[in-house]
C-alpha cells in the first residue's frame, strides 16, 4: 500500500467550506493525488473555474463524489447532516469508508446507519480546532463505528496526513466530552461579547478589562464571534448533553449574581472558596505549577492603558465555571485549555481571587457589566432550550 495507494485510492469531500478546504489541502500536500470535492450546486461553476482548486476534481454533486471515492468525508453543518446523507448516501461506492466532520456525532452516526448501504464502513472523525488552526499536533477524535480492520487501517492512513494527535472514542463519549468542554466555554464567551456590546464598550478601552487574563478573555471572545455561528449552534442545540451543561452554567452565574446584589459577603466567599477547593485543591496540595502568568499574558495586551491603572474585576464568568463543576460534582474543570488556564490562574492566586471577590460584592461600576452578563447567559440558554438555530444566529 503506502505511497502506491496515494496514486490509486480516491478521497471524496462532500461540502467544500472552510474545514472541507483545510482537509482537502492537507490530503493533497500529503501526496493523495485523487481528491474529489463538491459543494452546493450554485457554487459548482465558481469552484470549477477557481485556479486555486484546479488540482482537485471538482464534481457536480455528492452522488458523483460518492460513486467513485474510497474514503468519503461529509463536511457539512450539523443541522444539515441528515438531509445531505439521505440525499447522497445511497450512491456510496461498494466497500468505501465514510465519515463526517460534524461537532455533534449522534445525529451524524444515526444518519449513516439509516441511509448508507450495509456494505459501507463507518469511521468518523472530528478535528478539535477551527479551520484557521494548523492541525499538526491538535486533537483528532477518531470513531470506529462500523468497520473491518483493513478499511479502518486505510482510514487511519488517510487521517494521519493531518499529523494530529489521535483520540479514539465512541460517538456517545465524544458528544459527552464536547458538551463538557466546549459548550460551557462557548456560552461563557458569547455572553461576554453580548454584555460588552449591550454596554456599548470596547473592553480594551476600559480599565477593568486590560492586561493579564483579560487579554485571553477578549481574544477568545473575538475568535468565537469571528468563526461560523452554525458550528456553535449545532454543538449547543443538537448535543443533548450540552443543554444540561449550559443550564447549569447559567444557574451558577445566577446564584452568584443574586449573592452579589444582596452583598451577602460570607455566603458568596464561602461558595467561591468551596468551588476553588473542589476543583483546584489537589493541584495546590501537589504544588503543581500554574499554567499561565501575568508577565506572559501581558505580552499580548490589546490596550494602551498602563498596568498601574487597571481596576479590579469580579471575573463572574470564571467564578461560575468552577461553581458549575462543584454543582455537577465534576472535579475536573471541563472547559477548553485556554479557559482552564485563566480559570486556574484566578483561583490559584489568592490575592487575585480575593480581589475578584471584593469587586463582585462591592464594586458598583462593575456590577452593571455583571448584570448584562447574567442577562446574556439567560438569553443564550433560552435559544438552546428552544432548539432555535435562527434565534442562535441572530
Amino acid at each position: 500500500m503506502g505511497e502506491n495507494e496515494k496514486h490509486t485510492k480516491e478521497i471524496g469531500i462532500i461540502g467544500f467550506g472552510e474545514m472541507g478546504r483545510l482537509y482537502a489541502n492537507v490530503f493533497w500536500n500529503a501526496g493523495w493525488k485523487h481528491i474529489n470535492v463538491c459543494d452546493i450546486p450554485e457554487n459548482f461553476t465558481k469552484l470549477k473555474q477557481n485556479l486555486a482548486y484546479n488540482h482537485f476534481n471538482v464534481l457536480e454533486d455528492g452522488h458523483a463524489v460518492s460513486r467513485r471515492s474510497d474514503f468519503i468525508l461529509y463536511s457539512v453543518e450539523a443541522a444539515s447532516i441528515d438531509k445531505v446523507v439521505k440525499q447522497f448516501g445511497p450512491s456510496t461506492k461498494l466497500g468505501a469508508v465514510v465519515g463526517g466532520q460534524t461537532s455533534v456525532k449522534e445525529p451524524e452516526i444515526k444518519a449513516f446507519e439509516e441511509y448508507l448501504p450495509s456494505d459501507v464502513h463507518i469511521v468518523s472523525c472530528h478535528s478539535l480546532h477551527g479551520p484557521t488552526v494548523n492541525p499538526v499536533g491538535q486533537p483528532l477524535v477518531i470513531i470506529r463505528h462500523r468497520s473491518e480492520q483493513e478499511p479502518f487501517e486505510f482510514a487511519l492512513r488517510v487521517l494521519e496526513s493531518l499529523e494530529s494527535t489521535p483520540v479514539h472514542l465512541t460517538y456517545l463519549k465524544h458528544d459527552q466530552i464536547t458538551a463538557d468542554t466546549q459548550a460551557v466555554t462557548h456560552l461563557a464567551f458569547l455572553s461576554m461579547g453580548c454584555a460588552w456590546r449591550t454596554r456599548q464598550m470596547f473592553p480594551w478601552e476600559n480599565p477593568s478589562y486590560v492586561g493579564g487574563i483579560e487579554n485571553v478573555k477578549i481574544s477568545m471572545m473575538s475568535r468565537i464571534f469571528h468563526n461560523k455561528w452554525h458550528v456553535y449552534a449545532g454543538l449547543a442545540i443538537m448535543n443533548p448533553s450540552a443543554k444540561a451543561q449550559a443550564q447549569q452554567f447559567s444557574q451558577s452565574v445566577s446564584d452568584l449574581f443574586k449573592l452579589m446584589i444582596q452583598e451577602k459577603d460570607v455566603e458568596f466567599s464561602e461558595r467561591v472558596h468551596k468551588a476553588s477547593d473542589f476543583v483546584f485543591g489537589k493541584a495546590r496540595e501537589e504544588n503543581r505549577p500554574v499554567l499561565l502568568s501575568d508577565d506572559l499574558l501581558d505580552q499580548f495586551s490589546l490596550s494602551a492603558i498602563p498596568k498601574n491603572k487597571r481596576k479590579p474585576n469580579s471575573h463572574l464568568s470564571l467564578l461560575a465555571m468552577s461553581l458549575r463543576s462543584l454543582n455537577m460534582s465534576n472535579t475536573s474543570i471541563s472547559i477548553t485549555p485556554g479557559s482552564k488556564g485563566i480559570t486556574e490562574y484566578c483561583f490559584r492566586n489568592p490575592e487575585f481571587l480575593e480581589s475578584a471577590i471584593q469587586a463582585a460584592l462591592y464594586d458598583k461600576e462593575i456590577r452593571a457589566d455583571d448584570m448584562e452578563y447574567y442577562s446574556a447567559t439567560r438569553g443564550w440558554v433560552h435559544c438552546i432550550e428552544l432548539g432555535s438555530f435562527e434565534a442562535y444566529r441572530k
